[in-house]
């Protein structure tokens, strides 16, 4: 049984450029043709003679954080898919919101390959507690485990008690998953005496895997792995057993630009990341992430060729992932929009114990717990997820404009 999932994975550099360089005077012209929204944006570009990452770089950039505008405009996707809306096979609600398409070409998302490295082979049970709900997480390693040949049970998020019954009963392999949700199962196991030693392999995402984290893991058995992904590209990236950053994944081109810009950086500088899809469906042309990260200069010991990134490195603009969904700066001014009391808001990211966690911070001159559990509501239902609130004096926040501070560290 090979290490690699295909022979992609190993071509020589010059044999990749001219495969992707090709394909990609093809996929522009693709995209302008097909996709109203790149039609427009591409209308002076000549196609054909974009076979260079130089070519790429002087294309205009498409923003994440410009979706929701755009798809307000021109529902659901803003004009950026070249197929018909009702020959999709799903439509997902991202946190924005932001509609998101699957097509029905088989592992859509393209995540088999990062599977396929973290150890997943054909005939493994996996327990997949990303979230089928709207989101596509669940359903992007759902498709990528079924790829690979596993069988997939389809947790989701939440119902801990039910997904213990799970692994005690029916003793999955392999986990996909946040980091932080895979902690809270194996350590519940533990206190209820279910025995959870069946996980030998996961796949982890959607939040920062504190180093000590994954050895504390490694010792008890488990080998997992990080799996860069996103509702938009399917697969940026994905970790191998060499552990030394995360290999780009053959389906995209990537380049590191200088955050508020579409200006490539030297190889090692941090920096946005914009990816070039190769999807004929939704054929995204230099869409910036607003993720950070950086090129990890050199081969992998892995053998694997492909360029490698040194990992997700924070947020680009004030948006930020946690707990494996996104929150924006205007979700933390919709809060405050609810609630009058509130002067100025700053939603404070961190992590305790090993797991995202979030408190808003709230300027107000008024006090009381009635207040604080009011507000915390709607930071749930905003948000889709939980944070503790705390209320501050008028004048105590930093008038600098930041809206959400990530205090957790990447090194």
């Amino acid at each position: 049984m090979t290490d690699f999932y295909d022979d992609l994975e190993t071509r020589s550099d010059d044999a990749r450029e001219a495969a992707l360089m090709t394909a990609l005077a093809e996929q522009v012209g693709h995209a302008k043709s097909n996709a109203p929204y790149f039609g427009e944006l591409l209308a002076d570009v000549d196609a054909p003679s974009v076979v260079s990452r130089e070519a790429l770089a002087k294309l205009p950039v498409t923003r994440k954080s410009a979706l929701i505008e755009a798809q307000k405009a021109d529902y659901p996707f803003g004009g950026l898919t070249a197929m018909a809306t009702g020959s999709l096979a799903r439509i997902f609600q991202s946190p924005g919101p932001i509609y998101d398409p699957e097509a029905k070409s088989e592992d859509f998302f393209r995540t088999a390959r990062g599977l396929y490295a973290a150890g997943f082979r054909a005939g493994d049970l996996v327990l997949n507690t990303f979230s089928y709900h709207l989101t596509p997480g669940g359903f992007i390693m759902d498709a990528g485990a079924r790829g690979v040949g596993c069988a997939v049970i389809p947790a989701g998020i939440g119902n801990t008690d039910q997904q213990l019954d799970v692994i005690g009963d029916l003793q999955p392999v392999a986990y996909a998953g946040t980091p932080s949700f895979l902690k809270i199962l194996l350590e519940k196991a533990d206190a209820a005496s279910i025995d959870a030693s069946c996980f030998k392999k996961a796949t982890v995402g959607g939040e920062y895997f504190p180093p000590a984290l994954c050895a504390e893991w490694e010792a008890r058995g488990i080998m997992a792995y990080q799996t860069y992904a996103t509702a938009d590209l399917g697969l940026i990236a994905y970790e191998t057993p060499a552990r030394q950053g995360m290999t780009v994944d053959e389906g995209v081109i990537v380049e590191i630009v200088r955050p508020g810009t579409g200006d490539v950086v030297p190889d090692g500088d941090v920096g946005e990341v914009v990816v070039t899809l190769f999807s004929k469906e939704y054929p995204l042309v230099r869409f910036a992430t607003g993720d950070l990260s950086a090129v990890l200069v050199g081969p992998s010991p892995c053998g694997r060729t492909n360029m490698r990134l040194k990992g997700w490195m924070g947020r680009a603009d004030q948006s930020t992932k946690v707990k494996g969904m996104f929150v924006r700066p205007e979700q933390i001014a919709e809060i405050q929009k609810r609630h009058s009391e509130i002067f100025r808001a700053r939603l404070v990211v961190d992590t305790r114990d090993g797991r995202d966690a979030m408190t808003l911070h709230c300027e107000t001159d008024q006090s009381g717990g009635g207040l604080v559990d009011s507000i915390r509501e709607t930071l749930q239902a905003v948000c889709k997820m939980k944070g503790d609130v705390e209320l501050v004096a008028p004048g105590s926040l930093a008038n600098d404009g930041i809206v959400i501070e990530d205090k957790r560290s990447y090194d």
